[in-house]
């Protein structure tokens, strides 16, 4: 067959393919499979598979008495464009609202003593040396270990290390335990002990395999990563990248550049808080015709032939396929996959912490204190249940009305899961008792609601890259027309999710040509 004939019968028989995931990166792999086989001409029926009555995983928003309470995350990083585009594609763009620009800064907690976070931080690192000097987070001692790293050699050794391991051969143990740890374990509710530099901050690396110094090179913006993402394989290897958006097949160009308070703000949210995206992304999915299916979830995965895919679900429905985009947490894709792919099993490597966030709401009238900045971090060595604290209706102006005062406290980091365990009274009642000791607070809370995530947050392991490059090479050869994308693999914030969503349903697009085969009738489910 020619290769005009070939991508005819292409476009002319609609290709089955089968989303299995309905969180954030699910739906953005559905969006762009409809959007841009429509501009390309492509013929396509896409099914998409939500084990939970809702969609958009973790990314979930209540209103409760005028108050916005977000059950996961509360917003996203701005910088990163893959979302400022999906954005604007769904018409979202005038819906975006920034932080509060008078709440800027936030505490860490040190020895039971509030410590404004130093100026001139950029992900933990040090780069203005007076607010450095002046911060009573750091001894005397501590400082000039830090100091230390415009004059220490880089690394001979190849190969991945350990976050904090990297963090304090750079900069000493004061800084990574004090101020860098509980600033990047609010990113991942990680161990940085534990987690691997290549896949959570390679750039790190790099600023000192280029500049000697992270200091230097953080000076200098390396902390603020644009463009195409560092590239291993097919898939980006760090959270601050989203790939190239003109690369995109159908894309018409970049989002609209933000102005004003927005184009200031380094993390954004909608109006209507995070699940303005969702509602927004299930109306087009719906509106063009793709099949979504909740309460429901894909409990086998067979290879009936190369680029044709039968999968049951739970209910016993059977779905045939042509492509699969399997964008489930690592230990489900694990589960599905491994009777095809063997391999497919280290993906059980990535460990899975289970997190929670508490809403507590007040009559501002009501309050003992006042909090002008956005919250506070608490390390891992104070001992707390919470981890932080976020002053939400201080750091935010549009969630919660006037007169109300809300905050969000966060609990739950590797190493510290026996929170689970405790019912929702026993953690209101410790949480209110931490924000008593730690700020003075005092005042009973109109109501308060506890937002459970349980195995929310993949832990990437050292040496994660080098494994997601094999798992993702065996997929490809024995499962053509299989990807994986989601948190679990090349980034957790929803810009990455977004992003490997998006690249999930391009690499998809371009392989259609191979599927050249008639659509079969499905077999009945044993």
């Amino acid at each position: 067959m020619t290769a005009t004939n070939q991508t005819t019968a292409t476009r002319s028989t609609p290709r089955r393919i089968l989303v299995l995931g309905g969180g954030i990166s699910g739906l953005a792999s559905a969006f762009y499979l409809s959007k841009q086989a429509k501009e390309q001409g492509i013929s396509l029926e896409i099914t998409l598979v939500e084990e939970s009555e809702q969609l958009g995983g973790r990314l979930r928003t209540e209103n409760r008495d005028g108050c916005l309470i977000e059950k996961g995350p509360d917003s996203f990083i701005a910088r990163k464009t893959a979302i400022l585009d999906l954005t604007a594609e769904l018409g979202l763009t005038g819906e975006l609202v920034p932080t509060n620009p008078d709440a800027k800064t936030s505490y860490i907690l040190h020895k039971g003593k509030m410590h404004p976070m130093p100026m001139g931080f950029i992900l933990g690192i040090p780069t203005k040396l007076s607010p450095f000097i002046r911060t009573g987070l750091i001894s005397p001692m501590g400082k000039l270990r830090a100091a230390l790293d415009l004059v220490l050699p880089k690394k001979q050794e190849e190969g991945d290390e350990a976050l904090g391991d990297f963090i304090e051969r750079r900069l000493g143990k004061e800084v990574l335990e004090r101020i860098t740890e509980p600033l990047l374990a609010g990113i991942y509710a990680g161990d940085t002990r534990s987690l691997s530099l290549n896949a959570t901050f390679p750039q790190f690396k790099a600023m000192e395999e280029r500049e000697g110094s992270l200091i230097k090179g953080m000076a200098r913006g390396g902390g603020r990563p644009k463009g195409n993402p560092a590239k291993g394989s097919k898939s980006n290897q760090t959270p601050s990248g989203n790939g190239s958006p003109s690369s995109i097949p159908g894309k018409t160009g970049r989002a609209p550049a933000l102005s004003g308070k927005l184009s200031k703000s380094m993390f954004l949210s909608y109006q209507g808080g995070l699940s303005a995206l969702v509602a927004r992304l299930e109306q087009y999915l719906r509106d063009s015709g793709v099949q979504v299916i909740t309460g429901d979830r894909a409990v086998s995965f067979i290879k009936k032939d190369i680029h044709r895919y039968e999968v049951t679900l739970e209910g016993g429905q059977c779905l045939k396929a042509d492509g699969v985009i399997c964008a489930l947490p690592a230990f489900e894709a694990a589960r599905l996959l491994n009777k095809e792919v063997p391999t497919a099993q280290r993906l059980r490597e990535i460990d899975y912490v289970s997190v929670a966030n508490i809403a507590l709401a007040y009559r501002t009238s009501d309050l003992n204190i006042s909090f002008e900045r956005s919250g506070f971090l608490v390390p891992r060595k104070e001992g707390r249940l919470i981890t932080a604290c976020t002053w939400s209706s201080t750091k935010w102006q549009h969630v919660a009305p006037e007169g109300q005062t809300l905050l969000r406290t966060y609990i739950g980091r590797s190493g510290a899961q026996q929170w689970t365990n405790m019912e929702d009274r026993e953690l209101i009642e410790a949480a209110k008792r931490d924000l008593r000791e730690l700020t003075g607070l005092n005042t009973v809370p109109q109501w308060a609601e506890v937002s459970r995530c349980l195995s929310a947050m993949p832990q990437y392991p050292v040496g994660h890259v080098e494994m997601m490059n094999e798992v993702r090479s065996d997929v490809e050869k024995s499962l053509p027309g299989v990807l994986l994308c989601g948190a679990g693999y090349n980034g957790v914030g929803i810009p990455d999710c977004v992003a490997g969503g998006r690249d999930a349903a391009v690499s998809l697009l371009e392989g259609l040509p191979a599927l050249m085969r008639e659509p079969e009738k499905c077999e009945s489910a044993s």
